[in-house]
C-alpha cells in the first residue's frame, strides 16, 4: 500500500498532509547562533517562547507570526534554502527521497513515539523568555 509522502511530490501535497508531515519534534523551534565568518550553525538549549516544550508544538501556530515575526513558513520552495532543519526532518527526509523513521508518527502511528525515541525538544529546552544570552546556551547535540 503506497503512503501520499511516497507518491506525491512535495509541491502537490494539500494542506493537510503537509501539514500532517511535521513530526512535532519541535527542534526547528530551537534557536541557533550563527558564526559570521564561517556561516556554521551552532544549536542552543532555547526554544522559542511559543514553543509549548512538553508537546514540542507551538502554542498559538496560525497566528505566530503576529507574535514571533521571523518564525519562517515552510513550504516545498524553501526547503532547498534552508539548512538548519534537523537532519530528521521529515520534510527533509521526504525531499531527499528517504523514509521516514519508524518512530514518525504517520509511520508508526502513535504521536508520542518520537518522544521515547528520544528525538524531540522534550525536556532539554528552556524558553527564551527564561533564557539570557544565547551564547551562554550552546549544547553539544546534533539538531
Amino acid at each position: 500500500m503506497s503512503r501520499f509522502w511516497e507518491t506525491t511530490p512535495l509541491d502537490k501535497l494539500d494542506r493537510a498532509q503537509w501539514e500532517s508531515l511535521c513530526d512535532g519534534c519541535g527542534k526547528c523551534c530551537v534557536h541557533k547562533l550563527e558564526d559570521e565568518v564561517t556561516g556554521e550553525l551552532f544549536p542552543t538549549n532555547v526554544a522559542c517562547r511559543l514553543l509549548d516544550r512538553r508537546n514540542a508544538r507551538c502554542t498559538n501556530y496560525r497566528q505566530r507570526h503576529a507574535f514571533v515575526p521571523d518564525c519562517v513558513r515552510l513550504t516545498p520552495a524553501k526547503l532547498a534554502t534552508i539548512d538548519w532543519l534537523p537532519s530528521s526532518c521529515a520534510y527533509r527526509l521526504v525531499a531527499d527521497g528517504k523514509l521516514l523513521p519508524e518512530w514518525h508518527h504517520l509511520v508508526c502511528g502513535d504521536p508520542e513515539a518520537i518522544h521515547r525515541a528520544g528525538q524531540s525538544v522534550r525536556g532539554w529546552t528552556i524558553s527564551e523568555d527564561d533564557a539570557g544570552d544565547l551564547e551562554h546556551h550552546l549544547i553539544d547535540r546534533d539538531l
